[in-house]
């Protein structure tokens, strides 16, 4: 008995949202006669958007799902697979590791091809689990032959991402392959892309600067104190924050004129990177907070923005007294929802939570395994950049009509850059913007918002796309119901997987390759302080895959 009525579980979006926009979540497509079935590898944060995303806005169901975590495992079966309290979920609906639903799935297989009555597998998987792990959950689940949606990245390492790359590439006759690149497929860029590439509204694009601001407080809690914070235990915040950032440039820089158009990509020529890890660190600590390594020790606590209490506990952001039980409540106290909304009764598990700390003796292998929210953002051992720009530039490589029957003049091929910009402290919270500049007008665009001058006649028009979710502009949404209508038009409609790759996912696994190498030649400039030569790169990096 599958839940109905799923209100929004997932994380709280981070975009900021004007007075009076209207969110208007999409419609399900039909239910097929046998809708796809899901498996949701991790139920944590983005493993509950999908979700969420899967009941709202497509034609599949949720089937599975694997999770360590025993409350938030039990929660997911009780939120988006099984609501009948009365009797227990089917066989097959929750597993503790991953590991361990691919054997079951083999011997359930086993059993079926033996003439046993057994559960109905699934036929897709979305992969949400910590970036490191990616590689190995998604060869693993290649050989049980699924559908895959990756959550991005892809993975955390160039080796890995090919890694993935030749596991899946066998699959493609039959199965269709995604990625988390959520931007592409919100109404915002949708329209972005179509004015830029088929009307061609500024003429050929010249220059794009694209900006990420991420917000101060958020930054402090996903790359100070959480997840993302060590390039030794993760990756660069350019890979984890931004890979669908330099997706989205890629996207529309690298992309034929025409959508029909089977013209080999725009690749770049040449890419380099600046940024640092610029303010949360020692130097940066106010000396009133002396040697306090803890904001529940500190004397400066009171008056600090990143003050662990005035970020979780307080009504100054999303914090318990808001009664947010969403991001980041439910990351720093996985079971806020089991205090029932009662703020007092969760008040005490929290401090003791931010209370918690390391010293010089603490082991680092307990130090990386885990969060440390209520520790100083300048005593903590996050070490990637909270400043970050990347300059990628395109040189002129015309087309003849023979090899693009669409292109005229340079068609959209000609010389032009694209520069973006990652920084962390900004009031603004990923809500990004981007001007967009061409050889017949401009663009500004700000995830609600698309604007064109037109220089030959002097107008200006706005559009205002349809915002599904403030998932990323409805991204969220957008990729979910695409993949899975990928799926269900493979598994009931007869169609070719390539087909169904190309019409809804819209990517290829080249290009998804494409644009997480694009992030690791760009750390390697940055790293290095030298340009990187693309074409060149890329032959010895990646070569022919």
């Amino acid at each position: 008995m599958a839940p109905h009525n799923i209100q929004d579980e997932g994380p709280a979006d981070l975009e900021n949202e004007p007075a009076g926009t209207e969110v208007r979540p999409p419609t399900p497509p039909p239910l097929s006669a046998k809708p796809p079935r899901i498996l949701i590898i991790g139920a944590g944060s983005r493993g509950r958007v999908y979700g969420r995303c899967t009941l709202q806005s497509s034609n599949g169901v949720i089937a599975t799902v694997c999770e360590p975590d025993i409350y938030k495992r039990q929660d997911y079966v009780r939120t988006f697979i099984w609501s009948d309290a009365k009797h227990p979920a089917p066989e097959g609906s929750s597993f503790a590791d991953w590991r361990e639903f691919i054997e079951w799935e083999v011997q359930r297989r086993q059993r079926e091809a033996a003439g046993e009555n057994v559960p109905e597998g699934v036929d897709a998987a979305f992969v949400c689990v910590r970036d490191e792990m990616h590689h190995d959950v998604v060869v693993a689940l290649a050989p049980l032959d699924l559908h895959i949606m990756c959550e991005k990245p892809l993975a955390t390492t160039l080796d890995d991402c090919v890694g993935i790359y030749r596991a899946v590439a066998p699959l493609q006759p039959t199965k269709v392959f995604s990625v988390g690149h959520v931007l592409r497929y919100s109404p915002h860029n949708m329209l972005l892309r179509k004015l830029l590439l088929e009307d061609r509204a500024i003429g050929e694009i010249l220059s794009v600067v694209h900006t990420e601001p991420v917000g101060f407080w958020h930054f402090a809690h996903s790359y100070v104190r959480g997840n993302w914070r060590k390039e030794s235990t993760t990756a660069p915040s350019l890979l984890t924050k931004s890979c669908h950032d330099i997706d989205i440039i890629l996207w529309l820089l690298c992309s034929p004129t025409h959508p029909e158009s089977d013209a080999a990509p725009h690749i770049p020529s040449e890419v380099s990177s600046t940024g640092s890890l610029q303010f949360f660190k020692r130097s940066r600590k106010p000396k009133a907070a002396g040697d306090a390594t803890n904001c529940l020790s500190c004397a400066a606590e009171p008056s600090c923005m990143y003050s662990s209490k005035r970020v979780y506990e307080s009504q100054r952001h999303q914090g318990l007294e808001t009664g947010n039980i969403r991001w980041p409540m439910s990351v720093v106290l996985p079971d806020i929802e089991s205090f029932g909304g009662d703020i007092e009764a969760a008040r005490p598990k929290l401090l003791q939570t931010l209370g918690e700390d390391y010293t010089s003796t603490t082991p680092q292998a307990e130090i990386d395994a885990r969060n440390w929210f209520g520790r100083c953002v300048f005593e903590s051992d996050n070490d990637v950049c909270d400043e970050q720009t990347v300059t990628i530039k395109w040189d002129e490589e015309p087309l003849s009509a023979e090899q693009d029957a669409y292109a005229d003049s340079v068609g959209h091929r000609g010389a032009k850059q694209a520069t973006f910009h990652m920084i962390a402290q900004t009031k603004r919270q990923c809500h990004r913007f981007t001007y967009i500049y061409g050889t017949t007008g401009e663009i500004y665009a700000d995830s609600r918002t698309i604007t064109i001058e037109d220089f030959r006649t002097g107008a200006q028009t706005s559009y205002h796309p349809k915002l599904e979710s403030l998932g990323h502009g409805g991204g969220d949404h957008g990729i979910t119901r695409n993949f899975i209508l990928a799926v269900d038009r493979v598994k009931n409609h007869g169609w070719a997987a390539p087909r169904a790759q190309r019409e809804f996912i819209g990517c290829s696994l080249e290009e998804i390759i494409r644009s997480h190498a694009m992030v690791f030649a760009a750390e390697e400039a940055r790293v290095g302080r030298k340009y990187v030569d693309w074409r060149s790169w890329w032959d010895e990096k990646v070569g022919a895959i």
